[in-house]
């Protein structure tokens, strides 16, 4: 179920709609018991891996960080520190999360969070033309330009993903 904002929009939508961004819209049937909600999404929308990015928070010494990494690797932890200029980071509370950014996992958004957080988009995204990443709920992709995602996050690019 959805809140209804705007056109049954969620806050990422919103976020986009308010600045004018191009965006597409991508829903698909989500199946309660998966537990990879990227894949999930790949494979239901027939997109390669590499195009959908998931949307991780972790806890740096100033608190918490968002990275957007794609969904066929995983966070590189060290990366993500190193691009924050933080010595360390780690995987943060998923309730912690759920509070301070206004979503459920595996539905989480890097725009419309409650809180601005510091973002860090990983540098693969830059490759493509569009990437694709979580509308705000499980079974809602967004589809638009990495730069828009960057510009709209005030987010830092740098390589934070690994393969594997």
């Amino acid at each position: 179920m959805s809140s209804s904002k705007g056109k049954g929009g969620t806050p990422a939508t919103v976020a986009l709609t308010k600045a004018k961004t191009a965006f597409t819209l991508h829903p698909y049937a989500h199946d309660a018991s998966a537990q990879a909600y990227g894949e999930e999404a790949a494979d239901a929308l027939g997109v390669p891996y590499e195009r959908i990015f998931k949307t991780l928070v972790a806890e740096v010494e100033s608190g918490l960080a968002v990275a957007v990494v794609p969904v066929s690797g995983k966070l590189d932890l060290k990366a993500l520190a190193s691009a924050l200029g933080s010595k360390r980071a780690a995987m943060a509370d998923a309730a912690k999360v759920e509070r301070v950014t206004g979503y459920v996992v595996g539905g989480i958004s890097p725009l419309g969070q409650r809180k601005q957080l510091p973002t860090v988009v990983d540098s693969s995204a830059l490759d493509f033309e569009t990437i694709f990443f979580s509308a705000g709920r499980r079974g809602l992709q967004i589809e638009t330009a990495p730069d828009n995602l960057v510009t709209l996050t005030r987010a830092v690019t740098a390589p934070i993903g690994k393969t594997g």
